[in-house]
């Protein structure tokens, strides 16, 4: 009896050094609730020392939460899994950010991440062209969009609703051969906002509007599912959300933070995002199914600095052109 008793407290005692051993990591993210869980549960697998507390919520609900934590003075997550990088400029220009240059960052664009290591893009999120497959033209281009025999039957999210309408805006606007004219053209053509890209795809799978500015995944996996619906990437280039990752500057578990950092941006972690049905940021990986290769998608320029420094500018002349839709 006494070696059993012995036994069991021993058993009892490694059981609890092994819990005080494993390390929490509080992540704020905006994924999507499946895919939060697949990357978390992916990462527990790689690191079973670390154990993730998440919070999932839209990117700007989260970064109020945030915001409003800060004011109280408590605590701040570890590490920040968002949707765009612009708002990542942010929160770094609020010196609320932590630089960590990750080895893994070498197998990327430069232009996917800030080069002090602030932030990293893990995705190529695009907006595109999406349209009815009975709409009366096949589109290739983002001027196409303009022609006479497409007017009123085009739908698009609204920046005043939408982070990705937001950057696509500042991408298109700063881009040479489209411009404010462009969207001018737009309105002048009968292009509706219709709220964020939701609704955008509800409006063309529904055959109100024959035509979309649309993100890429939302238009593949309905098609996937038998939705009368295709998408394109125009010819000109696509403006791009990468859902970067970072660490935030008073994170209580930098090391388990910077584990995520390297966990996401691996192969094995792209891999996921792949399985996920996204374009990996990470170029030597290939396209979901229902992508193009990845060489037939050309990527837009852009400076998340400047559409931050732009975005009320932007937003208001937007909301004089279209209303405030």
């Amino acid at each position: 009896m006494y070696k059993k008793m012995t036994f069991a407290a021993l058993m009892l005692a490694l059981s609890a050094a092994s819990a005080m051993a494993q390390t929490t990591l509080k992540l704020y993210t905006s994924q999507p609730n499946e895919d939060a869980r697949m990357t978390v549960s992916a990462f527990e697998q790689a690191h079973p020392d670390i154990k993730v507390n998440w919070i999932r919520d839209g990117t700007t609900k989260l970064t109020a939460r945030l915001q409003a934590e800060l004011a109280a003075g408590g605590g701040v997550p570890d590490v920040l899994l968002i949707s765009d990088s612009v708002t990542m400029e942010s929160l770094r220009q609020q010196d609320l950010l932590a630089p960590y240059q990750s080895p893994e960052a070498t197998r990327y664009d430069p232009s996917l991440y800030d080069a002090a290591g602030y932030y990293y893009g893990t995705k190529l999120i695009t907006t595109g062209i999406a349209y009815h497959r009975q709409a009366p033209v096949k589109p290739a281009s983002w001027q196409d969009l303009l022609k006479p025999e497409l007017k009123n039957m085009t739908a698009m999210p609204s920046p005043l609703y939408s982070g990705a309408a937001l950057i696509h805006l500042a991408t298109l606007t700063n881009n040479p051969q489209l411009g404010w004219n462009y969207y001018q053209q737009l309105k002048e053509n009968g292009a509706m906002p219709q709220g964020g890209n939701g609704a955008v795809l509800s409006a063309i799978a529904s055959g109100s509007k024959a035509y979309g500015v649309l993100v890429d995944f939302m238009a593949i996996r309905e098609k996937a599912k038998g939705a009368p619906i295709e998408f394109l990437f125009p010819q000109e280039g696509v403006s791009i959300v990468t859902e970067p990752v970072a660490m935030m500057k008073n994170a209580k578990n930098p090391a388990a933070a910077k584990a995520f950092i390297d966990f996401v941006l691996s192969e094995p972690g792209q891999r996921l995002v792949l399985k996920q049905g996204y374009l990996p940021a990470r170029a030597d990986l290939p396209a979901p199914a229902g992508f193009p290769p990845r060489d037939h998608i050309k990527l837009m320029t852009f400076d998340a600095g400047n559409a931050l420094a732009e975005a009320e500018q932007n937003k208001q002349r937007f909301s004089q052109l279209f209303g405030s839709r």
